[in-house]
């Protein structure tokens, strides 16, 4: 019911089309454009080289130029380190060793975890003792558990605590209230969602509830509080989660106005994967001698290959891109430009082409922003374009691959892109486009 079906004529694909080429089991019905002449093919290195079809052997102008620049893109091209090569960190806890209630214990055990993460074996226990905290670790580290199971705890054991979450995009605050709600299952623990692109009064309805919890983006949540629907002087607790990400879209002035207005005496839980001094000088300000935990930053990127793409020119990227998609082992496919229209473009033309896409920007509607997530995380879809707003924080463990079709701003960026692959202990592939 969510594909159409492919019509070569109609679409105004030039690509060729033989219904011999469908990939598995009807998935996808991608064909194999110029399949005869147009071929992949591996430099010394093993990165990726798109060559189409001649009638001459002799390389073009371009060939001849990629293979004395690939130090160029030398930061894109690193090899997946063997399990038996990562340093392994060995947790100082089990979930059922932390002094946490009955029922949120039997919860955690639901949702199968036993053995925490580096940064939940390590920020679980300095929570709960009601401690500041800076947790200093990648996406994908499982930063969420670390701060909501103890504050879970701490809410059950005093109904009067308040504890406000900040995320820098909607995707992550709603990914944030979903793990919420799963752990805090038949405890009677509330949150109240505050997102933009969404209908505000439901919001103010939920916060008229009085939640334990709220959780929401920094404009959102200085609108309500400009509104006079949310009240902080009452908020004992605040999470900041990836801090960093806040602040390069521009939101330092409003995590400053949203700390000033909360209480003194409070909790205050910062998570980040960079600590730049302007974030660390935020931090200083609004926190009360926090203990900071560092986990090592390639523990998350090791069991990812990574690899470059190198293409002619921007005419022929879609061609290279169906080529790598109707491959068998691109099951479930995260592709990254640059901007908005880029992106929906990007989608429908993949679409067109008989490709199960969909997309996420931040243009597009946060009902369709959730429906294409959702449909994409059920596997009704396997490859979702997007920018960078999916960057940070979305939480789906079998992307078999990232792909870069856009290069990213700066390093940082690359990062957190790939880091949507190879999770969970999972091996993962980051391709990059280059031209």
């Amino acid at each position: 019911m969510y594909q159409k079906s492919f019509n070569p004529t109609k679409s105004g694909y030039k690509g060729s089309f033989n219904s011999s080429n469908k990939s598995r089991s009807g998935n996808k019905f991608a064909t194999k454009s110029h399949s005869e002449n147009n071929q992949f093919k591996s430099t010394s290195n093993g990165s990726y080289f798109y060559k189409p079809g001649k009638k001459n052997n002799r390389p073009s102008r371009f060939q001849r130029r990629a293979h004395t620049s690939i130090d160029n893109y030398s930061k894109y091209i690193k090899k997946a380190s063997p399990a038996s090569d990562v340093e392994k960190y060995t947790p100082k806890y089990k979930f059922a060793d932390f002094n946490l209630v009955e029922q949120l214990k039997n919860n955690i055990e639901t949702k199968g975890y036993i053995i925490p993460t580096p940064i939940q074996d390590q920020a679980i226990p300095i929570v709960l003792d009601k401690k500041d905290i800076i947790g200093v670790a990648d996406t994908g580290t499982g930063k969420t558990a670390a701060f909501i199971v103890p504050l879970i705890n701490k809410i059950f054991m005093d109904r009067e605590q308040k504890v406000l979450i900040v995320a820098p995009t909607r995707e992550l605050a709603s990914q944030i209230d979903t793990e919420l709600k799963d752990f805090a299952r038949h405890m009677k623990i509330f949150s109240a969602q505050c997102i933009g692109g969404v209908n505000i009064r439901q919001q103010i309805f939920d916060l008229n509830r009085n939640p334990q919890f709220i959780i929401g983006t920094p404009g959102r949540l200085n609108d309500l509080i400009q509104r006079g629907r949310l009240k902080l002087n009452n908020v004992q607790n605040i999470v900041l989660d990836e801090v960093d990400r806040m602040v390069d879209m521009g939101f330092i002035d409003d995590i400053k106005k949203i700390l000033s207005l909360l209480p003194k005496n409070r909790q205050s839980l910062f998570f980040s994967a960079t600590v730049p001094p302007k974030i660390s000088n935020l931090i200083k300000g609004f926190s009360n001698n926090p203990i900071t935990i560092s986990i090592k930053s390639s523990i998350t990127s090791e069991n990812i290959e990574q690899d470059i793409v190198k293409v002619k020119g921007g005419q022929e990227k879609i061609e290279v891109l169906h080529e790598l998609l109707i491959k068998e082992e691109f099951k479930k496919v995260l592709i990254f430009g640059r901007t908005k229209r880029g992106v929906e473009d990007l989608s429908n033309k993949l679409f067109e082409r008989g490709f199960k896409s969909t997309s996420i920007h931040g243009d597009k509607p946060q009902t369709k922003r959730e429906k294409a997530l959702r449909l994409f995380k059920q596997d009704y879809l396997n490859i979702l374009v997007a920018t960078d707003v999916a960057a940070r924080g979305l939480d789906i463990s079998d992307i078999t691959h990232v792909i870069n079709y856009d290069p990213p701003e700066n390093h940082e960026d690359y990062i957190h892109r790939i880091g949507r692959t190879g999770r969970a202990n999972k091996r993962g592939k980051a391709l990059t486009f280059v031209s």
